[in-house]
């Protein structure tokens, strides 16, 4: 007899999969709350790696059905959502996305949609990237500073250096500037050769 699973997934603790459960009661299924695995782990995560989607493909059998939500509940980079797909084709279990229209992922129609899905996904975290990219040279040559603001001021590094080079140990600069040691070393280490 066929029996259906259920896998949520969110990316954050903060977040909250219950949404993802009403949604696949409201299309008709009525999961089992042991047949249902709820998991808070980023999709960057392979679906094989992550603790819950393991133990629910252990649970797995030939003739059950896995429903998820979305597509990238099961992932978010394209080989691995293929894999777990190709995974799942093997051992004879129907993927179910409500997003695809309760399309099976294993089926031929599934698994060409799969790949096509997979390719513009892949296409616009690309676009995301040279985006980001862009919009940071742009920013530089507009004299942006990015990373953290300096715990010290040019003119104190200056003076740091100059203890330094006196004679001054790295803790006593330490003190002196308020700042941990690991911030004297690196100025040290960073100053103009001089």
């Amino acid at each position: 007899m066929s029996r259906v699973f259920a896998y949520a997934r969110v990316s954050t603790v903060e977040q909250n999969p219950v949404n993802q459960l009403a949604e696949i009661g409201q299309a008709g299924f009525a999961i089992q709350p042991r047949r249902y695995i709820e998991e808070k782990i980023s999709g960057s995560v392979p679906a094989m790696q992550r603790p819950g989607f393991t133990k629910l493909m252990d649970k797995l059998e030939e003739g059950d059905t896995l429903v998820v939500t979305k597509l990238d509940r099961i992932g978010r980079d394209s080989i691995d959502v293929q894999h777990t797909v190709q995974l799942c084709k093997q051992r004879g279990i129907r993927l179910h996305v409500l997003q695809l229209g309760g399309l099976d992922l294993t089926s031929s129609t599934g698994e060409m949609t799969v790949k096509v899905l997979a390719a513009v996904a892949d296409f616009e975290r690309d676009l995301i990237i040279e985006r980001t990219l862009a919009g940071q040279a742009r920013a530089r040559a507009q004299g942006k500073k990015f990373g953290r603001p300096a715990k010290t001021t040019e003119k104190q590094r200056a003076e740091i250096v100059q203890r330094l080079a006196g004679g001054e140990t790295v803790t006593a600069a330490a003190k002196r500037y308020g700042v941990s040691r690991g911030t004297i070393v690196s100025i040290r280490e960073n100053a103009p050769p001089g």
